[in-house]
């Protein structure tokens, strides 16, 4: 029954939503926010479990979205998890999760039964003690197992994601892509983006792609998979002939806005068209003062259209946004 579609003044249209159900989280990743972490959103400013299904569907039924990824914060501290991923999975769409996979060992085969079709795990180091500076937890085995167990539960291909970060873990690009292939799972390294709390990003310390291709290349041999990338945001490569790959996410260096296909919902019901957008549209507002899911997809398809052309962060106007990727969601 869709009656519009999430078409920007560019042509692009957004199929792709990423619904952040809370922006708390149980690690403390120094890229991210702060040792003593940050101030959470009070709890009757983040949507209830029936508004984000309710806005999941409007999303799905008027509006052509196709595959819904649950982001945090992280999203396996939200309670009503299960019951969100039944419920956008009987809507008929791929359902996805990222996660640190803290507790996913306890909750991927509910996860599974629910109907949730992958998840995407951030993983920066297999050192414990790397681990332990990145994300100052000392929980890398529930991190693992949470890996093993999703695995098992069938949430496949698990992905992996890695960033690598300048004199922490910059060394280990091979070590990861060793251990990934030989558990079977699919590494993603992706490029530090200005999205920390701190605002301590620069250009000059990001570990760039190409760094990291170099890296990998001096260990393996690397050819450029032949499947398209269309908007998939990872350039994949075959590794040693395959049958693994390995992808690299530039979204600094080597952006890929043209193609994006993306709209996210935060945890407190606003619409923001990208990832470094300034501007949000509040949705929840709407939905709490008896709007119809027409008016609501309305509003919906009128935030997007002011999607910019691209991120901006090579301008030299470019301002980090207000909100840290934990409030914003992935």
């Amino acid at each position: 029954m869709q009656t519009s579609k999430l078409e920007d003044r560019f042509g692009r249209v957004a199929t792709d939503l990423r619904v952040s159900l809370t922006d708390r989280c149980n690690l403390r990743c120094s890229y991210c926010m702060p040792a003593e972490g940050l101030d959470w959103l009070p709890d009757e400013s983040v949507l209830t479990d029936d508004e984000v299904v309710r806005l999941v569907r409007i999303g799905v039924e008027l509006l052509g979205v196709r595959e819904v990824r649950f982001t945090g914060g992280e999203p396996l501290v939200r309670r009503g998890l299960v019951d969100i991923v039944r419920a956008t999975s009987a809507l008929g769409v791929e359902t996805s999760l990222t996660t640190n996979a803290l507790g996913l060992s306890r909750t991927a085969h509910a996860l599974a039964a629910a109907g949730l079709d992958r998840v995407n795990v951030s993983l920066d180091s297999i050192r414990r003690e790397s681990f332990r500076e990145i994300t100052r937890r000392d929980r890398l085995g529930d991190v693992l197992a949470g890996l093993a167990a999703a695995q098992e539960a069938g949430l496949g291909p698990v992905k992996v994601n890695a960033v690598l970060m300048r004199g922490t873990n910059d060394d280990q690009a091979a070590e990861l892509l060793r251990w990934a292939v030989a558990e079977g799972y699919q590494l993603r390294f992706i490029e530090q983006m200005p999205l920390d709390a701190q605002h301590g990003w620069s250009r000059e310390g990001m570990v760039t792609a190409d760094e990291i291709l170099a890296r990998l290349e001096a260990e393996f041999v690397l050819t450029p998979a032949a499947e398209p990338r269309g908007s998939a945001p990872a350039e994949l490569f075959v590794v040693d002939g395959g049958p693994a790959t390995v992808g690299v996410i530039a979204s600094v260096t080597r952006p890929f806005c043209g193609d994006c296909d993306r709209v996210r919902l935060t945890a407190d019901g606003q619409v923001r068209n990208c990832l470094f957008a300034r501007e949000e549209s509040d949705l929840r507002g709407a939905l709490r003062a008896g709007a119809s899911d027409e008016e609501i997809a309305e509003r919906w398809v009128v935030a997007m259209r002011g999607k910019r052309a691209g991120h901006g962060i090579d301008d030299p106007s470019f301002l980090q946004p207000d909100r840290p990727m934990s409030a914003i969601g992935g």
